[in-house]
């Protein structure tokens, strides 16, 4: 509701709208993306919720609806990160054995270096560029979100990059059992091609039990594990873009204001998840919570996004994520038989 306060001159004076009104909104356009993306994973419900969001961005909407539109998709989308800490078991870590993390370190390092170049040679915007390194290096749409507010991408930069990364999920989703079987892989060999190069969660589940059930229960733990590079990958982003922010301004430019304290949020969820004997049903509750204040901050994001000038500029992101995939891919498969000798 829209209050009135005096100014100095004790005239009546307009304060601006509060912040629930624009989330209300999104909280809205997150419910039919919610309910088809857990109908079709494949699809997801970050990317519908960002369909939405551009397509009702054509129609004028009330001022009072934009301070709750960008709290969501600033603020509410660093708190969901949190949340996600819920789905988090470090002892499947540990489980996952040294194999495991040599071969993410090594698809990682392969990723992000295939990122920078190839974004150079395309003259790919810096923050998409970023953006779609850590989609496919890391967790798809999760590591995005991570990664927005700590690089300060804009909404376009996000859709940009959220919509590369769904285009490869789709793709994966349906090419990898394929491969896998024509390749004749074991399960083993699977579980962890899946997990290590494949970038949402929900394409690795479709990937992996496609293969077979072992398949797809190891791919799913060396997703989760693969998770937690988001933790070092946005404290790394956080100091480059503290001491950039200071070079660029010739002043003590503050770690502090740019650091992801919500990266402090699903560390200390994923250590609470782990020792705390809390009940499943509580802990994914808070998971499809935080998924679901994500689906809202797409929403918003696709609210805040220019279809037309997005599909202008999209040809370069998807060759980016192609690129950046198919080197991801190729690596895991070429460390797993060559390096470790599985």
């Amino acid at each position: 509701m829209t209050k009135l306060t005096k100014n100095p001159s004790g005239e009546a004076a307009v304060k601006k709208p509060g912040r629930i009104p624009g989330i209300l909104v999104t909280a809205v356009i997150a419910i039919p993306a919610w309910i088809i993306g857990e109908k079709f994973p494949i699809i997801g419900s970050p990317v519908l919720g960002i369909l939405f969001g551009m397509i009702l961005a054509f129609f004028k909407r009330p001022q009072a609806l934009e301070t709750g539109i960008t709290y969501t998709s600033k603020k509410l989308l660093q708190y969901s990160i949190i949340l996600l800490g819920f789905n988090m078991n470090l002892y499947s870590v540990l489980k996952v054995g040294r194999q495991t993390i040599v071969l993410m370190l090594f698809t990682l390092t392969a990723t992000f270096l295939s990122a920078y170049f190839i974004g150079k040679l395309l003259k790919v915007e810096k923050n998409t560029n970023i953006l779609i390194g850590v989609g496919t290096a890391i967790c798809g749409g999760s590591a995005i979100a991570a990664t927005a507010p700590v690089i300060q991408a804009d909404d376009e930069d996000v859709a940009r990059s959220i919509s590369t990364i769904f285009l490869f999920n789709v793709i994966a989703a349906f090419l990898f059992p394929f491969l896998g079987h024509l390749f004749q892989m074991t399960d083993y060999h699977f579980g962890l091609w899946a997990g290590t190069a494949v970038n949402d969660t929900s394409s690795v589940v479709a990937a992996g039990y496609s293969f077979s059930n072992a398949a797809g229960n190891l791919a799913v733990i060396v997703k989760l594990t693969r998770t937690l590079m988001i933790i070092p990958v946005t404290l790394v982003l956080a100091l480059f873009v503290s001491r950039n922010k200071a070079k660029d301004s010739k002043v003590n430019y503050s770690l502090s204001k740019i650091f992801p304290w919500f990266i402090l949020g699903f560390v200390a969820a994923s250590i609470i998840s782990t020792f705390l004997p809390i009940p499943d049903a509580a802990k994914e509750f808070l998971v499809k919570a935080g998924k679901y204040i994500i689906v809202m901050a797409m929403s918003a994001i696709g609210l805040n996004t220019n279809l037309v000038k997005l599909v202008k500029n999209g040809l370069k992101p998807i060759i980016l994520g192609l690129s950046c995939w198919v080197v991801l891919s190729l690596t895991s498969l070429l460390v797993q038989f060559t390096i470790l000798n599985l």
